[in-house]
């Protein structure tokens, strides 16, 4: 039973192969919630055929593999393979977050549900245009409204952020214990008289990953 599961998965993945999605990698719907009461297993078995499946385009060296994302399964172009995927959609260009985005971001995804008050209360600065920024690129959305005076917008993280640090879930990112342990490079040592550049995030998709997109929010909203 367990054999003809494999190959049963393996046939339902592989004839989407040819079908390419937006972006960088070919998408297949969530394998645990609809292929197994088609097939009338259990998601462990289904789970076993996709490592089987992922352990077969392994073994052959293909351009593809299955990943698994924040609500199912994907089929993904591998990330040696992105330079070649980039090349057949040149009118698709990096995202770039400045370095003031990127601090609004993180908060956000250790604070949320938070409101634009609550940012800039640790940034010490507006943050209204970054904001605006992440809801425009996918990474933020608004979660609903706080139960304080004004009745604020709250902002969290968007499945395309998890798809973009490569987590399935937001207790897979690093906690402050690990974030110490990671050695921070060196700043380049700076010239006299020279304008440092601002630091600036490539939002290219991650290893194997795929983005999607979330509504803006009305320009008329209360911090």
């Amino acid at each position: 039973m367990c054999a003809a599961v494999k190959e049963t998965a393996k046939d339902i993945v592989e004839a989407g192969e040819d079908t390419p999605a937006d972006g960088d990698a070919l998408a297949a719907p969530s394998a645990p919630d609809w292929v197994a009461p088609l097939l009338s297993v259990t998601e462990d078995q289904v789970r076993v055929a996709l490592d089987s499946l992922i352990a077969h385009y392994e073994a052959d060296n293909r351009a593809f593999t299955v990943v698994e994302r924040a609500h199912g399964w994907r089929l993904c172009a591998r990330y040696e393979y992105s330079d070649w995927c980039r090349s057949l959609y040149p009118g698709k260009k990096p995202q770039r977050l400045t370095q003031p985005a990127l601090e609004t971001l993180a908060i956000i995804a250790y604070r949320q549900p938070i409101t634009k008050a609550g940012v800039e209360a640790v940034r010490g600065v507006s943050v209204d245009a970054m904001v605006q920024q992440l809801l425009d690129r996918g990474l933020v959305k608004i979660e609903g409204r706080a139960d304080l005076p004004g009745r604020p917008l709250l902002y969290g993280t968007t499945e395309a952020f998890l798809d973009h640090f490569s987590v399935k879930t937001l207790d897979e990112l690093p906690n402050s214990a690990e974030l110490r342990r990671v050695k921070l490079p060196t700043a380049p040592e700076e010239q006299p008289g020279a304008a440092a550049p601002a630091e600036q995030l490539s939002l290219q998709p991650a290893p194997s990953a795929a983005t999607g997109g979330e509504p803006s929010a009305p320009e008329s909203e209360e911090s």
